[in-house]
């Protein structure tokens, strides 16, 4: 998980936490636990010796104990706020700032930072440390995608449904026995997808961004965390499986299609990653372009490939969750829109989410679960959902109640900063947030 592309005046450092709840009983962050980790993302990184993406994925790296914020370090930091304890060097972070699995500048240094504890499984957690390494040196790589949109078609219903239709031809094609019926079953994908944005103009755009940017993280966690074709394999198609479940795949898609499409083509054209950075080009279509095919809309193959896959019990399962979708809808409309709310303006954010639990509230945004965020007001903290505006510039989260305290509401808690105050807003029913130089006017 990693720093979206958003637009730079309302973004610093936005970071995502890919990692669920850490368990009940974690083992400690020691030094010899982080030191092991160390080692393994170094014999990975050399072992991969630059060759992926013309760059070495080595270089600093940070563990971070969720609840205490202690710090284990891979090296020392330019500002001598880590100091040095055996072989490793540790500190702790401030309490502002954002903690999650990312690529962080921190200190006067770029740091892969890893939350612990780290998956048990190997394979998991080599995964994961190649996807974190990756983001790391990913803007040097010169790989630009476009501007990220919402992917809202993707908490549809015919959005979630040709997008797991899809899913399950690229698991077919991964598993195929030999070339022909791999090549069938990736036309098959590549037919869903195209479907998919005949009834969504924009989504090929939007879908393409995100799988250039957490698409071949996961790809590369894939390919350098892992050793040989058949555990390639293997942890794409896990990937492909563990996505299924998430509530909403408006974010989280990307982790499951770029490792997929990746593996393909290392199989068909094993020069696309040196033109990616020249002509940055979403996954599908390059994949389309080397398998020599066109997935021109077609209703008998479409309806074919359908059956093919137990597309009927998908769409029986999907209908039933676009009822309770537009429930949802009226109900987040209720919390975040028409009801009253606090309305905090963004003006150099950072934020730590969930990816695999976004939903999005058309004309209006993403509702978060759960998420914490830090600005120059100070930091809210979100555990029953909040709205972040389309446009990046506001949060809202529900209001207090009369006679409350007015830095806590429904679900969330708020940290000003010295001089920031809580003000009636521009309408009836909203609050915001003044600035210092405002408090008492």
């Amino acid at each position: 998980m990693d720093t979206m592309r958003h637009r730079p005046f309302v973004l610093a450092a936005l970071t995502l936490l890919a990692a669920g709840p850490a368990a009940a009983a974690s083992p400690e962050l020691s030094d010899d636990a982080a030191k092991a980790i160390f080692d393994q993302a170094n014999a990975l990184c050399r072992k991969d010796n630059g060759d992926l993406w013309g760059a070495s994925l080595c270089g600093p790296m940070m563990l971070v104990d969720r609840a205490t914020r202690r710090v284990v370090a891979s090296q020392a930091d330019p500002h001598g706020l880590l100091r040095a304890r055996g072989e490793v060097f540790v500190g702790q972070l401030p309490s502002d700032a954002i903690i999650a699995n990312t690529a962080v500048d921190w200190s006067g240094t770029r740091w892969t930072q890893l939350l612990w504890p780290l998956p048990e499984n190997d394979a998991r957690r080599s995964t994961l440390l190649a996807h974190e390494m990756f983001h790391r040196v990913q803007p040097a790589l010169s790989i630009a995608p476009p501007a990220e949109g919402g992917n809202e078609h993707l908490d549809t219903l015919e959005g979630r449904y040709w997008l797991q239709m899809e899913w399950r031809a690229l698991a077919a094609a991964l598993a195929a026995p030999d070339t022909g019926a791999q090549r069938s079953a990736a036309i098959d994908a590549l037919t869903f997808r195209a479907e998919r944005h005949r009834r969504f103009p924009a989504a090929a755009m939007e879908e393409a961004a995100l799988e250039l940017n957490e698409g071949l993280a996961e790809y590369t966690g894939v390919f350098v965390g892992n050793a040989g074709p058949d555990a390639r394999i293997e942890a794409a198609l896990h990937d492909l499986r563990a996505h299924v479940d998430d509530p909403s795949f408006v974010r989280s898609f990307a982790y499951a299609t770029g490792p997929a499409y990746g593996l393909m083509l290392d199989q068909v054209v094993p020069g696309w990653r040196r033109d990616l950075a020249r002509h940055p080009k979403d996954l599908g279509s390059l994949l389309a372009e080397a398998i020599h095919t066109d997935p021109s809309w077609d209703a008998f193959a479409l309806r074919a490939a359908v059956a093919r896959y137990g597309g009927e019990a998908l769409r029986d399962t999907e209908v039933l969750r676009e009822q309770q979708r537009l429930a949802q809808l009226e109900h987040n409309r209720a919390r975040f829109v028409t009801g009253p709310v606090l309305r905090l303006e963004l003006r150099n954010m950072r934020i730590q989410f969930d990816p695999n639990s976004v939903q999005p509230l058309p004309g209006s945004g993403m509702v978060y679960p759960t998420m914490q965020l830090t600005d120059v007001w100070g930091s809210l903290n979100v555990t029953d959902g909040a709205l972040l505006q389309s446009d990046w510039k506001a949060v809202f989260v529900q209001a207090p109640a009369s006679g409350a305290s007015p830095l806590q509401g429904p679900g969330w808690s708020l940290t000003l900063k010295p001089g920031w105050s809580i003000v009636q807003g521009k309408r009836v029913g909203q609050l915001q947030l003044a600035p210092p130089a405002l408090h008492g006017k």
